[in-house]
């Protein structure tokens, strides 16, 4: 059975990935610092050790311990207004921390690496879909640290022809387990379903809009949500791609069409039969007015299809899993 070290294993993403790799028949060892995942995510038969991956000492000891195959990076730091604010702690744990695995992986043989990144290396596109092609101009500190993992990565690829990896660009990752086994667990988070779920448990006594005048139909953002269950499954396709075929290379992932605030703040509304209070409220920086992907290279080559594209579904499995995390 082959062995695959999952760093940030515990959080959100991370979880639902180790679930879909153990019913793939793979050994799987959780890596994590615990800073914002929760140790209960990680279902058995998966190992958690919890470790930082700036103790390079450590891991490196680790490493050598362990006969690993390949490595998912997901282990980083994602909110976007905390990086403009602490921008050295993002380049520290994302980029940084980043490096030095890539660093020992090397040392330790470990030749398939995929890493988990982001649409905001894309910064705001103006072509909507997005494809893989279209630039790079990140305009924070978060999506930059990403951007230059990817290209550390990228230059390590060029540099060790047996190195190989996935670069995977995520557009909104949104639901939880359909069983409801794990789900979206982050204190404080900031996504949208989340947060709208959470008002309509009554955790919150109003969702704000940030911004009804954007150059879209109904004046709110627009945004691709790709079920989390749908994502982890990405990550298995792309870890039996580089085994079998030994082909770097980036994917967008995503469903290829949006659905702006006002329809999930509806959906939400109409999910959990609550009609809770909305405020609409001024623009936050940043925030681009479209973001869809253009996931049409992932389904070719990895032969993807998404099982849980529809976003009531989405929305549902993120509601029950809201109620079930707060005893409602």
């Amino acid at each position: 059975m082959e062995k695959v070290l999952v760093t940030g294993g515990a959080g959100y993403i991370g979880s639902h990935t180790v679930l879909a790799l153990l019913e793939a028949g793979y050994e799987v060892v959780v890596y994590d610092n615990l800073s914002t995942g929760r140790p209960e995510a990680v279902l058995p038969p998966a190992k958690l050790v919890v470790g930082d991956l700036s103790d390079t000492e450590t891991l490196d000891n680790f490493l050598a311990q362990e006969n690993f195959s390949a490595i998912i990076h997901f282990a980083a730091h994602i909110v976007v207004p905390e990086s403009v604010e602490n921008p050295l702690k993002y380049y520290s744990n994302n980029t940084s921390n980043t490096t030095q695995l890539l660093q020992l992986a090397l040392k330790h043989n470990i030749n398939n690496f995929i890493f988990s990144s982001t649409a905001a290396v894309y910064g705001m596109p103006k072509h909507i879909p997005v494809s893989e092609n279209s630039p790079l101009n990140p305009i924070n500190p978060y999506g930059r640290s990403k951007l230059m993992s990817e290209w550390v990565i990228q230059d390590t690829g060029l540099a060790h022809p047996e190195f190989h990896y996935i670069i995977l660009r995520y557009f909104n990752v949104a639901g939880a387990d359909p069983k409801g086994r794990i789900g979206q667990s982050t204190p404080n988070a900031t996504h949208l379903i989340k947060v709208a779920s959470q008002t309509a448990l009554g955790l919150h006594n109003h969702f704000n809009i940030f911004g009804t005048d954007y150059p879209t139909f109904d004046g709110t953002c627009i945004r691709d949500f790709i079920h989390v269950v749908d994502l982890a499954e990405v990550h298995v396709l792309a870890l039996d791609f580089l085994k079998q075929t030994q082909k770097s290379g980036v994917y967008n992932c995503g469903y290829g069409h949006g659905y702006s605030v006002k329809q999930i703040v509806s959906t939400v509304k109409k999910i959990s039969g609550v009609d809770f209070k909305v405020i609409e409220s001024p623009r936050r920086p940043g925030d681009p007015p479209e973001l869809v992907a253009d996931p049409s290279l992932l389904q070719k080559e990895m032969n993807w299809t998404p099982k849980y594209d529809d976003i009531q579904e989405i929305v549902k499995t993120a509601y029950l899993w809201e109620k079930k995390l707060n005893n409602i």
